[in-house]
């Protein structure tokens, strides 16, 4: 149906301090996301993670207990896109809220929001705004999003 469609495997870390959730996003980009990346072969999601923070940070991180998962499905500049988010709790030793977060990386930024005030900053996917708060109380959960997934 799609040609060259590919289902993108990322692991997504939830790094709380002081009631601040620290986002990820691309310095020309209006939307935010959960710092993380893609899961090469032959690594474990908790290991990805832990790479893409020392890539993208140049920090050493520890992926804690697993949170839930968002499949999510969009078209992104007319292309059909699919996704599916393995969120983890995050530590990241050193960080404090609200001071800024140096990226190792040119393409991005980093940014802290109020865990309670997700929508204003524009998180994506979008069902996270939510699940995130519930997942840290009761983690598990599993979500699917986004239209693309149906026929």
């Amino acid at each position: 149906m799609y040609e060259n469609a590919n289902v993108e495997v990322i692991a997504r870390g939830v790094c709380v301090v002081g009631g601040q959730l620290l986002l990820c996003h691309g310095k020309k980009a209006a939307l935010t996301y959960l710092p993380g990346g893609h899961i090469e072969f032959r690594e474990t999601a908790r290991q990805a993670l832990v790479r893409e923070i020392k890539e993208e940070m140049g920090r050493d991180a520890e992926a804690g207990r697993f949170l839930g998962c968002c499949e999510h499905a969009f078209v992104q500049k007319g292309s059909p896109h699919a996704e599916i988010n393995l969120v983890f709790e995050l530590v990241i030793p050193g960080l404090k809220p609200g001071s800024p977060v140096a990226a190792a990386e040119e393409w991005i930024g980093f940014q802290w929001q109020p865990l309670e005030d997700l929508n204003e900053a524009n998180l994506e996917p979008a069902p996270l705004r939510k699940l995130i708060g519930a997942w840290l109380k009761q983690p598990g959960g599993h979500f699917v999003s986004g239209d693309a997934w149906e026929r």
